[in-house]
């Protein structure tokens, strides 16, 4: 179900309930006749035909938000403008001035939009109003500051901060290597890169590849660290933890898949679904958290 997750936590002056929540996201719904803006964005439910905000009980919610782009080149609408401001010119004689060459450019930039391609996206997130969690689902921080973003428009109040742990993420990482050995419930997995602080910014990566314990210690001796590390949390679900403490990569293993049981239709699936990786990325949240100290409010 999650791809990614970029982690932030709510504030103790997060109230709302997941009732008020699917309230105030309806009067933000994503409207596809809301005009030709560039960009437009809204919410949606997460599952086609589904709830705008899906529950499992009061403390999980699942919801996303839709990013929709016109793409109109600029190169298109310049070539066309500039073949109207030429027939105008030959038929007056003289050369349009600045401000006729700039309104005949934006009416024709007008008149192609509605034929411009549309793209969109949906980006899901998760809130976990019992444990004060609020996941999005991308790696991206551009991505992850459009939902935040949004999410203050629509809430007026995000009350969330960023994921903040007692101790730093590659200082633990980097401490799991040199022990070769992750804290209880991780194991660390084929795939590493340490990076070196200052000017330099050389770095070094496994992929898909064991971590020899001799080449890791020789470059932590030289100066670098772990930003990036490959892990598997109780033998269920495989995942790549960066300094910033975002999940990458993420995929359920197959012993957490034998968890599923029969279901009805797509739509119970998709509860079903949705109920067990809440429960199953709660508890692995709480053992991270853990692992890094505890979180520094």
């Amino acid at each position: 179900m999650f791809k990614n997750l970029t982690l932030y936590r709510l504030l103790p002056e997060w109230t709302l309930s997941s009732e008020q929540l699917r309230s105030l996201l309806e009067k933000h719904a994503f409207g596809e006749a809301g005009g030709l803006e560039m960009q437009q964005l809204g919410w949606v439910p997460p599952r086609k035909g589904g709830e705008l905000c899906v529950t499992t009980d009061e403390s999980q919610c699942l919801i996303a938000l839709r990013v929709l782009k016109r793409l109109l080149p600029a190169t298109v609408v310049k070539q066309v403008a500039g073949a109207r401001i030429d027939e105008l010119e030959e038929r007056q004689g003289y050369r349009p001035g600045k401000k006729a060459r700039k309104e005949i450019t934006e009416r024709v930039h007008d008149e192609l939009l509605p034929k411009a391609f549309v793209i969109y996206r949906d980006t899901q997130v998760w809130l976990d109003l019992k444990n004060r969690w609020l996941a999005i689902d991308t790696s991206s921080q551009a991505k992850a500051d459009e939902v935040i973003g949004a999410l203050a428009k629509s809430l007026d109040a995000v009350n969330v901060v960023n994921l903040s742990t007692t101790q730093s993420p590659a200082a633990t990482m980097t401490s799991w290597l040199l022990d070769d050995e992750a804290a209880p419930d991780f194991s660390i997995d084929q795939d590493a890169e340490l990076r070196a602080s200052g000017d330099s910014k050389a770095r070094i990566r496994w992929v898909k590849a064991s971590i020899e314990a001799e080449d890791a210690h020789r470059h932590i001796k030289d100066g670098k660290q772990c930003t990036r590390l490959a892990m598997t949390w109780r033998d269920r679900i495989s995942f790549v933890l960066t300094e910033s403490l975002t999940l990458k990569s993420i995929a359920p293993l197959d012993v957490l898949k034998q968890d599923q049981g029969p279901v009805k239709d797509e739509e119970e699936r998709f509860l079903s679904d949705f109920t067990l990786m809440a429960g199953e990325f709660g508890q692995l949240l709480g053992d991270l958290v853990k692992a890094h100290g505890g979180i520094r409010e």
